[in-house]
């Protein structure tokens, strides 16, 4: 009798794991409580809201899975100066020295172009799209999992492809242990409290003037900026946030896009004043993501590490995702090498 197996999450992680069961002949469902697939991955127009690079130099895993799926790819734009503002409107420019850039790669239309391969592996069905689990109940050979508005299904197996702090939001019968609660609160989901903005333009216009679209920021509201530009059509800025959660929620959304577009034209020219467009997605609201403790800006890298439930549920219950990774936590390798523990462990 075929196995039959549930998946919370449609992220990478879970559809990574869903199309590796798939392929050893088990009966997958993907329940995903979003309207659509990715998780955190987010790609608009073929730019990258969520996650954008990966490091073929250390990540094998995706590096092997992309060039399974065949999907074209680029290499990340850094030839030019760094702007720097340590203080408000003084910019400096640098060169960096030969080889100071680890060599990153993106994907033709965004990172969902992965997301999309990987659904495109499974069965039609496989996914079934806002479905929200709301409750597992662990029976003698059997897990439950019931969805909101009552529709409960029996699965041999349950694999949790969701940030651990969002485990609680599911009820579990019998009750986790305290221990594993604490584990699961106490990881935070990475890059959670942040927000993302685009800017794009016709063309690269910094790069006329030796400038890489790199840009740091002691001073304004973006942090860090980079050169999100697609290889022969529409050219981007994109920068994460200097600012907090707690800190972008003063300002209503104009106002924080007329911060982001004068930090622009400070850090490359006058040129930067008009963007065809702004982008803008903060993942501190996304339900689906963040919890209020993933609004407190991290103040060092997370150690992540894969978090064991319960001894009663092995062999019944798994927890992949990024978070469970303990060498590329936090990054699409971690998803994907995740997906790959669990699934050996079946």
């Amino acid at each position: 009798m075929t196995k039959s197996i549930a998946i919370i999450g449609a992220g990478v992680s879970g559809l990574y794991a869903a199309s590796l069961l798939t392929e050893k002949g088990y009966d997958v469902t993907v329940f995903e409580a979003r309207d659509r697939i990715g998780g955190w991955v987010l790609s608009q127009d073929g730019f990258d809201l969520g996650p954008t690079w990966y490091w073929p130099e250390t990540e094998t895993t995706i590096t092997q899975l992309i060039e399974r799926l065949g999907l074209p790819t680029f290499s990340q734009h850094t030839s030019g100066d760094l702007v720097l503002e340590r203080q408000f409107g003084v910019i400096e420019r640098h060169t960096l020295p030969p080889g100071h850039t680890v060599p990153s790669m993106r994907l033709v239309g965004g990172m969902a172009s992965l997301t999309t391969a990987l659904a495109s592996t499974l069965p039609a069905g496989t996914i079934q799209l806002e479905s929200t689990v709301t409750s597992i109940q662990q029976a003698e050979d059997e897990i439950l999992v019931e969805l909101e508005g009552g529709q409960t299904t029996a699965f041999e197996h349950v694999i949790l492809a969701i940030p651990p702090r969002l485990v609680s939001r599911i009820s579990f019968q019998p009750e986790l242990c305290e221990t594993t609660k604490a584990k699961l609160a106490n990881t935070p989901t990475w890059m959670a409290g942040q927000a993302k903005v685009l800017a794009v333009y016709d063309r690269p216009f910094w790069r006329d003037n030796g400038q890489s679209g790199q840009g740091m920021s002691w001073a304004g509201v973006l942090q860090e900026i980079h050169d999100a530009s697609q290889p022969g059509g529409l050219a981007a800025l994109f920068g994460f946030f200097r600012l907090s959660a707690a800190e972008r929620s003063v300002f209503d959304q104009d106002e924080l896009n007329r911060r982001v577009i004068n930090q622009l034209v400070r850090l490359f020219g006058e040129q930067a004043q008009q963007p065809r467009e702004v982008i803008y997605v903060d993942w501190s609201s996304d339900q689906h993501t963040a919890t209020v403790q993933d609004g407190e800006p991290l103040t060092d890298f997370p150690v992540y590490q894969p978090i064991a439930l319960d001894s009663p549920r092995e062999g019944r219950l798994s927890l992949a995702g990024t978070e469970t990774d303990s060498l590329f936590g936090g990054h699409i390798e971690g998803a994907l090498r995740a997906a790959e523990r669990v699934v050996e462990h079946l």
